[in-house]
């Protein structure tokens, strides 16, 4: 989750007024700060993956929906639409919202832990999840909301002047905004700063691959383990999310998947023990799960926020079945948000909301036993230190 409950009622607050105003905008003004200047502007830049069909349509291939878009219309995302046969992305450079985040709000826990993350969103998304947390910007179209100019290279630089050690594309949804975050991974990668992206995965292979190559994690919603909860709450289906878990693991870039938890709807013991026998099957033993907490909100206001009984019962399955990394999310100060050495079992990262506490994990290794601990880890001279396992 990116968004706390403060952060949701501020952007409600700022919905209702019909203005959505950057968090970014706290940061130093000076006349290169683009939230000096908001507006509701569309960009036209050149969108990739797609095929031109006869009578001006074209075929959007950059997601498994593929919508046939006619001429002057836009796909399902409603960001990337047709003007006289061509193809453009029109939020490319244009974020309706940008803030500083600690990396562990995404939430990241084997990632650069104590670090910060230049965070920022353009409008859209291709999924329509009756819980979304941040409807107020994915679910709007892109004129419905304040945008800001902010080419990539503004956004390395802005994060450079925040002191961030990455740029974390995030809060909607950054693949139907594929170009733009593209752009950001290369122009990131190539300054020294790290890429991050905050994902639901429904993504066609062949994209997916080619962004993987700029990026240096990834975090993906894994929504649920039945297709016809994708199809009900989210009118998605599974089985390209689970291709796209698989196409992660096998590029090397770092992954961690959040399962947020609604009470009746995706909570069942028997759903879990088939995701996480998925999980271990596919994708190994090592990487972090988080289980969270929903709050109500959007078109699930009728549902109880998820029992922290629940999240207990669904965390000591994840450890009986091997998952050496699973986390309770959304609830602060819960014992199960803190890291553990899967050998010694000796507490090695303690978390109190977003603030951590690194104890026990020196140069990848517990420093009780020795055990390698798989993520991206800082080291004293904030280089970043990879190990992978499994």
């Amino acid at each position: 989750m990116d968004y706390s409950r403060r952060d949701f009622l501020k952007a409600s607050l700022a919905c209702a007024s019909s203005l959505l105003l950057a968090p970014g905008a706290a940061l130093s003004q000076d006349k290169s700060d683009p939230s000096s200047s908001p507006s509701v502007a569309l960009s036209k830049h050149p969108a990739q993956f797609y095929k031109k069909l006869d009578g001006s349509r074209i075929q959007c291939q950059l997601c498994p929906r593929e919508c046939i878009v006619p001429e002057g219309e836009r796909g399902y995302c409603r960001v990337r639409e047709n003007q006289k046969g061509e193809y453009f992305s029109i939020v490319y450079g244009r974020p309706c919202t940008y803030h500083v985040d600690p990396i562990e709000k995404k939430p990241f826990y084997h990632f650069m832990p104590g670090t910060t993350a230049f965070s920022l969103a353009a409008a859209g998304c291709n999924m329509h999840c009756k819980f979304c947390q941040n409807w107020q910007i994915s679910q709007p179209k892109p004129e419905e909301l304040r945008t800001f100019d902010l080419p990539p290279s503004d956004c390395v630089s802005m994060a450079r002047k925040s002191r961030c050690s990455s740029i974390a594309i995030t809060y909607t949804e950054p693949l139907v905004s594929y170009e733009y975050t593209s752009d950001i991974a290369k122009a990131s990668s190539a300054s020294g700063l790290a890429t991050v992206v905050i994902s639901a995965g429904y993504i066609n292979t062949k994209p997916l691959e080619g962004l993987l190559k700029h990026l240096a994690a990834i975090k993906i919603d894994l929504k649920a383990f039945d297709d016809s909860y994708y199809r009900k709450i989210c009118e998605t289906t599974l089985e390209p999310v689970l291709d796209t878990l698989k196409t992660i693991k096998a590029s090397g870039v770092w992954l961690e998947i959040v399962n947020l938890i609604l009470p009746t709807l995706n909570d069942s013991v028997e759903e879990h023990k088939r995701m996480f026998d998925w999980i271990l099957k596919n994708l190994g033993e090592s990487v972090p799960l988080h289980l969270t907490r929903f709050h109500p909100t959007y078109r699930m206001r009728n549902l109880p926020p998820t029992p922290q009984s629940t999240l207990q019962k669904l965390y000591e399955l994840a450890k009986e079945m091997g998952l050496n990394y699973p986390y309770i999310g959304n609830v602060p100060g819960d014992p199960a948000s803190n890291t553990y050495c899967p050998k010694c079992k000796k507490a090695l990262i303690i978390r109190r909301g977003f603030a951590i506490n690194n104890i026990g994990i020196v140069h990848s290794k517990c420093r009780y036993c020795g055990e390698l601990i798989p993520g991206i880890w800082p080291d004293s001279s904030e280089s970043r230190e990879q190990t992978q396992v499994g």
